[in-house]
């Protein structure tokens, strides 16, 4: 069992929480508002007042927030997590952010004589809550065989892909196609609905086919109803196209479906719906075909 801390206990970092107490290690986390760690801390979680105070206390810290400008806004400053690391500890950054930030981070938390692995994942609350979430892993080999265990007890599938910011690339590119598939998906939908196909047979088709995805089986009935709270909504994903069209202009890589699809992300911005979860492109499309829910 190990003594944990956590930074960021939104909608998935909370749930990786609660797997981690399941599993039997002390956690001890902060997360901007108090409020909505309660939950954790009835479970047994017990509360840090800053980012600094979690690392000090923790062997290993892991992080998960929003963006760059979000990890920076928790590890910098008198408070921040960089200032409760010192020799021998661990800092994992599940965060989805620029690979040049969470590199030049690495750095940093070298200087104070602990290491740093990015370790984002691939998945959502319902994959991680059934435990079947894969997660990816930047830095040091012997840093990942330290942490490994504990990265299992979050997922079932952790692999190593090389050095510090290689991870990000790949959640990238993992991410980049789930609006690329659910901007196919749509077409196909609402191509089959205005053939005279109730929208229901067509997601019942297409979620058993061949092009049933795991993110089409369980987001393609989002265009039938969106959830209660969006598990990933259009700003965060747009915020990862944003990133893969960035590393895509570094390395002389077009991404092309990449480019149109993060078009309907920022129309559906423009229609008010930022803060739903990201299958909403389908109304988008929808609305562009004439059809109205």
């Amino acid at each position: 069992m190990a003594n944990l801390g956590f930074v960021g206990l939104g909608v998935m970092g909370g749930q990786m929480v609660n797997r981690l107490l399941s599993k039997g290690h002390t956690v001890t986390g902060y997360n901007r508002t108090r409020s909505k760690a309660q939950w954790l801390i009835v479970k047994g979680m017990e509360w840090g007042d800053s980012p600094r105070a979690v690392a000090a206390g923790a062997d290993v810290t892991f992080a998960m927030v929003t963006n760059s400008a979000a990890i920076t806004s928790v590890t910098e400053g008198p408070d921040g997590l960089l200032a409760g690391l010192s020799k021998g500890k661990i800092f994992v950054d599940i965060s989805t952010v620029s690979p040049n930030v969470s590199r030049a981070l690495a750095a940093k938390v070298r200087e104070k004589g602990a290491d740093m692995v990015d370790s984002p994942v691939s998945g959502s609350v319902i994959t991680l809550q059934q435990g079947k979430l894969s997660v990816m892993v930047g830095g040091r080999r012997e840093t990942f065989e330290r942490v490994q265990p504990l990265l299992l007890d979050i997922g079932p599938k952790v692999t190593y892909v090389g050095d510090n910011g290689l991870a990000l690339a790949m959640k990238i590119a993992v991410n980049l196609s789930l609006a690329v598939q659910m901007m196919a998906f749509s077409e196909g939908v609402l191509l089959a609905e205005k053939s005279g196909i109730a929208r229901e047979t067509a997601v019942d088709v297409l979620t058993h086919s061949a092009v049933a995805s795991p993110m089409i089986q369980y987001r393609g009935p989002f265009v039938l109803q969106q959830p209660e709270e969006a598990w990933f909504d259009v700003n965060m994903m747009q915020k990862d196209m944003l990133l893969a069209l960035e590393l895509g202009r570094q390395l002389d890589v077009p991404l092309p479906t990449t480019a149109v699809s993060n078009e309907f992300l920022t129309a559906a911005r423009g229609m008010g719906m930022a803060k739903l979860d990201f299958a909403v492109v389908f109304d988008v499309l929808a609305r562009m075909s004439g059809i109205s829910k």
